[in-house]
């Protein structure tokens, strides 16, 4: 067989064949059973081949060549089955979730059928119904990836999500939620030296997620209590408990423990002979997120003067005081295991000590004392 040539615009290419004809082949879309379509031209010649296959398009684009009209809900399934070997169990259980969205609103639309105003009586309908604006972007974002797919394939000439007017929210996005310095000191020194208690100074003290800490066990904690070894994470699939990788490459990391914490991450080393938070059902495995969060809500109800916030404040009050303490950002980054700036951006929660220095600072070098005298 003779050498495959270079593709030519991306289109396809041509190879020869042993019987001296040349046989042009492009992916044209895939079949029901979610397998690519190739498409083939052959000629006596090269150029003939290519020939061929320039005026299959010229046709196709002339609408002469009839073009399969997939169904939404169909194609929207082989955009999943593709797609899916790309992204971990906990993603594709909230691909699905979108799809059933999806699949209800353009139950009867080809994909041809789906056009902006179509994708914005959508978007409208799932604000109407009081979904929430990180809610609706979901949708929004795997209706485009699904139409992409199908722009790519030339069964769209374009994506109608791409001018469709994106939904904006009336309310005011919602602070982050932290402990301030009084409550991580009431929290250090009350709580009790049991499990949840020795738990919650580790996620303070750390900032690790609390899906890394559910997933622990005392193999991935030193004896020394010095490092704690996150390389795996509790995640939820199908209404289970499962583990499984952390969220991220930079999720992986070694984790230094504070020299004045290492006694209380001893003591919960040694409390436990597997998971260090055992499912109270299924001995071997890890504990729900739920469950934890319970214990967490009741040993925090405990101690005077402190919020019932969530297990996940924990982190985002260790981004904060970190900051405070005029730690940069590369080192928060790397401490807590963000891939990207901008999420640690994000957790940041400026304190007011940080904010009266910078304002004092703006002050001294700048604005002058009021001279009242004349």
């Amino acid at each position: 067989m003779a050498k495959r040539k270079k593709r030519r615009k991306g289109e396809g290419w041509v190879c020869g064949r042993k019987d001296g004809r040349f046989e042009y082949r492009e992916m044209c879309g895939y079949r029901e059973d979610g397998s690519r379509n190739i498409i083939r031209f052959y000629g006596k010649t090269e150029k003939e081949a290519w020939d061929k296959a320039d005026q299959y398009h010229a046709q196709k684009r002339a609408g002469i060549v009839e073009v399969k009209k997939y169904k939404f809900q169909d194609f929207a399934q082989i955009w999943f089955n593709h797609h899916k070997r790309t992204v971990s169990d906990t993603t594709q259980e909230g691909y699905k979730y979108t799809m059933r969205i999806l699949n209800e609103y353009f139950f009867d639309y080809t994909l041809d059928e789906i056009k902006s105003f179509s994708v914005e009586n959508f978007l409208y309908e799932l604000k109407d119904s009081g979904r929430s604006p990180s809610y609706i972007s979901k949708c929004r974002a795997q209706l485009h990836q699904i139409l992409d797919l199908a722009v790519a394939n030339d069964l769209l000439l374009k994506n109608p999500v791409n001018y469709a007017q994106k939904i904006r929210s009336n309310e005011l996005p919602q602070e982050k939620e932290s402990f301030n310095a009084e409550e991580i000191e009431r929290l250090m020194q009350e709580l009790p030296l049991t499990k949840i208690g020795l738990s919650v100074r580790l996620l303070l003290g750390t900032g690790m997620r609390c899906q890394e800490l559910l997933a622990l066990t005392t193999d991935d904690i030193e004896p020394d209590g010095s490092e704690v070894r996150i390389l795996k994470a509790v995640k939820r699939v199908k209404g289970t408990s499962v583990v499984g990788g952390p969220k991220s490459l930079k999720s992986y990391r070694h984790v230094v423990i504070p020299p004045n914490l290492r006694p209380y991450v001893i003591m919960l080393r040694n409390g436990a002979a597997g998971y260090i938070w055992e499912s109270p059902r299924v001995k071997g495995h890890p504990c729900s997120h739920s469950h934890f969060a319970d214990k967490f809500a009741e040993a925090l109800e405990q101690i005077e003067g402190v919020r019932v916030l969530t297990p996940h404040c924990c982190r985002h009050t260790y981004v904060s005081q970190m900051q405070s303490l005029g730690i940069d950002i590369e080192t928060i980054m790397s401490l807590v295991g963000h891939a990207e700036r901008n999420m640690t951006l994000h957790y940041l929660h400026v304190q007011r000590p940080v904010q009266d220095v910078a304002v004092a600072a703006f002050s001294d070098r700048f604005v002058p004392p009021l001279n009242t005298a004349n």
